[in-house]
């Protein structure tokens, strides 16, 4: 085995033990696109872990932040062929030349994990769609790069689907997040609906609540049907693979409706059995 080999070896493991939506979907790709979207992963998954370090620094933040600053300076060194040690670097160079990958998006993913060190308040919607574009949007823009496409409009339209997904995945994380003090609900949101932060810590799912999630749920279903023609838009081996992803973000948002909003008390989520479903339908071209 090759050292790229080993090295896309490596991103296969980490995606297939950490994944969970991602990986289910790309089982459908191509083994050499297969092997490229583990690689961002397996590269995203570190930054992240990154995030979470619970050494103290002197100021909240200072470990990871410092951590991350390396890790980014490893990833632009690796971006021109020169690799530190961590065995996934050169699958993520091989990944980004091969597929043409803009190194910005790169640099937007860690700039999205840094923004979640330490306490978290949004205040705006426009700082959210700054948030899920970092944290999400760049993750699809990717991703598109390495199913192919045809066209610059099916950009902002990667772009509105990374946002879609963002959205449900804090609608589903409500109570989690502001458990460990980050609140991704806009604070106009909050403010119009009477909702107090400290409801979502300690999970009291009032009326008001309800009708919040209500409007949340609609701005990311609004997301999802801007984004539909996306599938359409990348390459036809890709197709499957790109529906199934957003097949079963969608359902979740789905779910987490017809709970009418009930994620307070448990995470809502869908089975495995659910997405193999989903994927089974996908690859016989059931969409």
């Amino acid at each position: 085995m090759t050292g790229l080999e080993a090295s896309y070896a490596t991103c296969r493991r980490i995606a297939k033990s950490r994944a969970r939506n991602f990986y289910y979907s790309f089982v459908l790709l191509p083994k050499a696109q297969r092997n490229a979207i583990c690689a961002i992963y397996a590269f995203m998954r570190h930054c992240d872990d990154l995030s979470d370090d619970p050494q103290p620094g002197p100021r909240l933040g200072e470990a990871p932040r410092e951590a991350i600053e390396i890790w980014r300076r490893e990833m632009d060194a690796a971006l021109e062929g020169r690799f530190a040690e961590n065995p996934l670097w050169p699958a993520f160079h091989d990944t980004a030349q091969r597929y043409n990958i803009p190194p910005v998006y790169f640099h937007e993913m860690i700039e999205g994990v840094l923004s979640d060190l330490g306490p978290r308040r949004i205040r705006t919607f426009d700082e959210l769609y700054r948030y899920c574009y970092q944290v999400a949007s760049v993750v699809g823009l990717t991703v598109i790069h390495i199913f192919g496409f045809k066209g610059a409009e099916a950009l902002p339209l990667a772009e509105k689907c990374g946002v879609a997904f963002q959205l449900t995945n804090i609608l589903r994380d409500v109570r989690e997040d502001a458990a460990r003090d980050r609140v991704y609900l806009p604070a106009e949101d909050l403010d119009r609906f009477r909702v107090d932060v400290r409801d979502l810590v300690e999970g009291k799912r009032t009326d008001e609540f309800v009708d919040l999630m209500q409007f949340e749920a609609r701005r990311a279903r609004a997301y999802y049907t801007e984004a539909e023609p996306l599938v359409d838009m990348v390459d036809p081996h890709s197709r499957a693979s790109l529906w199934a992803l957003i097949e079963i973000y969608s359902r979740l948002l789905g779910r987490i409706e017809k709970t009418n909003y009930d994620v307070l008390s448990h995470r809502v989520e869908l089975s495995g059995r659910e997405k193999v479903r989903i994927i089974l339908r996908a690859a016989v071209g059931g969409r």
